[in-house]
Order: C-alpha cells, then structure tokens, then sequence
C-alpha cells in the first residue's frame, strides 16, 4: 500500500535550534500523535546547521489537507505550542512523495529521534 509522505523542512533562525527541538520533541509530536497523525520522523539535518525537519505520512491528499486542517485549526494547537514554535522559524517548504509503507517504515527506523 502507498501513502502520501509529506517532509517538510525548517529553515530555523539562528541559536534557536536547542529550543525548537525541545518543544517538537515535548510538545508538538506529543500533540500530533494525540490526533492521530502518524509522524514518521523528525529532527536536526545532518547538512546544515539551522535546518530541521518533520516527516508524516497520509493515506490520501484529502486526508493530509483534512487532517492538518483541523490540526492547525484546534485550540489545543493555537494556544498550545504554536507561538513557541512558529516564532524560532525563518522558513519552510513542504514536499510531497508517494512511498511504500515499507519506505516509509524504513525511514522511520534509520532515522529514530533520541
């Protein structure tokens, strides 16, 4: 079975590294897993230093667009750990692939965040 793999990528501003990776791993995945998302992996880029990212993956493109809709939508989201985030954030970019589940599953082994 395929699924939509979203990788978005972070491009943080400076010295603002330590703590994003803090409130991701505390707060944000935490709250995206509590609403069902199934985050493959996320973290630090090995290539440059301010640079961060997040993998999840979707059955459809209609459920990624549903999903994150009322994900970023929700008051658990808006007053939770959104301004803390948001505000160490310079840019981003999404891409979006098709992937076996077994790709997926691969990635989501190798790139385990401690």
């Amino acid at each position: 079975m395929t699924k939509l793999l979203e990788i978005r990528t972070y491009r943080l501003k400076p010295g603002e590294m330590d703590a994003f990776h803090h409130a991701v791993q505390t707060k944000a995945v935490p709250l995206l897993k509590s609403k069902g998302m199934d985050v493959v992996a996320y973290g630090r880029s090995d290539h440059e230093e301010e640079t961060y990212f997040l993998a999840r993956a979707y059955a459809s493109r209609e459920a990624l667009e549903k999903e994150q809709a009322e994900f970023y939508g929700s008051d658990d989201w808006r007053i939770g750990p959104r301004n803390e985030l948001v505000s160490r954030i310079d840019t981003y970019m999404n891409t979006l692939i098709w992937a076996e589940e077994s790709a997926i599953d691969s990635l989501r082994e190798l790139n385990r965040t401690a």
